[in-house]
């Protein structure tokens, strides 16, 4: 499938802008009656008798109509073939009897509206639109990434999905594209539509385009007191797009920022795939922004300083010379990595009887602990259970 962007037509879009104001919807659907709870539909009440200045509002409506129906005649298009070609899935609503004065729960037919309506507004308006990535594709040209939005499938180009690399590194480049695409399945991401072919129910998107348009919101907009929205060691939520082994992709409100293992916890981790997913939301503290080039803002983020630092408060359960039970973590150059109770490391030595495995739990005898750098070492005297 080509990701060639398809444009709909002009007639479409004002037909389906003006039954919105004037509050039609240009899809072939009967009305929906309401009935209010405790009231039985017998007969219709009498009808009051129609003021002048009502016949006037019917008259310019129907005025309207003949227009609008007048101007599909010179574009060769029929308004009920358009109806019908907006929403496919979008059939002949039912009467549905309400609870209350006003219907809350919707119909199908009443979701495919809303949801051709999102696309046109993000189309025409630039409306920041939202979905996951549920799938990668690939095409003549490259791979897309796949979202859905009701029945309507939205198919955003790799070029249009992520920041490429600035060197391939003599690797193909389709192939680059589909591994940033993979791994970025199960992602929420924010885009704008360029293009909707409502016949076929395929829309073309740009993520980048919606990530601009919110870093423009939040990282170059100012308050009245001229202060921007997003600024060095203010909390933030941002969505993990990404996980690889040293640590994560978070999209901070149109910028993609990478966070090391070394700012994700306190504790020494091995892999940050064991702790966080794709499609989580994570809470950081944003410790550097560079707005010097307005195309290319630059983000530092810590997953870990968003949180108390443990040490001030766990280091003190613990005394030298004393005996206390933790789990491996982390094994290296440096020597065996435990956690301990409190949500601290401390760094032994390697035992004589060799290296411990991951997830071992271990005795710890304490041989010192600097409260300044928070910081503590022991001796490993047995390993009680391995896993």
């Amino acid at each position: 499938m080509a990701s060639k962007k398809t444009k709909v037509p002009a007639e479409e879009l004002e037909s389906t802008l003006q039954g919105e104001q004037t509050g039609e919807v240009p899809v072939t659907a009967e009305p929906v009656e309401t009935v209010a709870s405790g009231e039985i539909a017998s007969e219709p009440a009498a009808q009051p008798e129609k003021k002048p200045r009502r016949t006037r509002k019917a008259t310019s409506k129907e005025s309207q109509t003949d227009t609008a129906d007048q101007e599909a005649e010179k574009t060769g298009v029929k308004r009920t073939q358009r109806s019908k070609a907006s929403v496919q899935s979008v059939q002949s609503a039912e009467p549905v009897i309400s609870i209350g004065e006003r219907r809350t729960a919707q119909t199908e037919s009443d979701k495919a509206k809303d949801h051709l309506l999102d696309l046109l507004e993000s189309y025409k308006a630039g409306r920041i639109l939202t979905g996951v990535i549920q799938g990668v594709e690939r095409t003549s040209e490259d791979y897309v990434a796949v979202l859905y939005h009701g029945d309507f499938k939205i198919i955003i180009p790799a070029k249009e999905a992520i920041i490429p690399p600035n060197d391939y590194r003599g690797r193909e480049p389709s192939a680059i594209h589909r591994y940033m695409l993979t791994k970025r399945l199960g992602a929420e991401v924010d885009y704008i539509v360029k293009g909707i072919d409502s016949q076929t129910g395929l829309a073309v998107a740009s993520r980048l385009d919606a990530m601009r348009a919110r870093q423009k919101q939040y990282y170059l907009t100012r308050d009245r007191d001229g202060n921007n929205l997003l600024y060095e060691g203010i909390l933030a939520e941002g969505r993990v797009t990404s996980v690889i082994k040293a640590g994560i992709f978070v999209d901070l409100f149109g910028v993609e920022v990478y966070i090391s293992m070394r700012e994700l916890s306190y504790q020494r981790w091995m892999d940050a795939s064991e702790y966080f997913h794709t499609g989580q939301n994570v809470i950081v503290r944003i410790m550097e922004i560079d707005r010097s080039d307005r195309d290319n803002i630059k983000v530092k983020a810590s997953v870990k300083r968003a949180k108390e630092n443990p040490y001030e408060k766990a280091l003190k359960r613990y005394v030298e010379g004393n005996l206390y039970v933790g789990t491996v973590s982390m094994v290296d150059e440096n020597g065996v990595f435990v956690a301990m109770d409190g949500g601290i490391d401390c760094l032994c030595e390697y035992p004589r009887r060799g290296r411990p495995p991951i997830g071992s739990r271990v005795t710890v005898r304490i041989v010192g602990i600097n409260r300044s750098s928070n910081r503590m070492w022991g001796a490993i005297t047995h390993t009680t259970t391995s896993y």
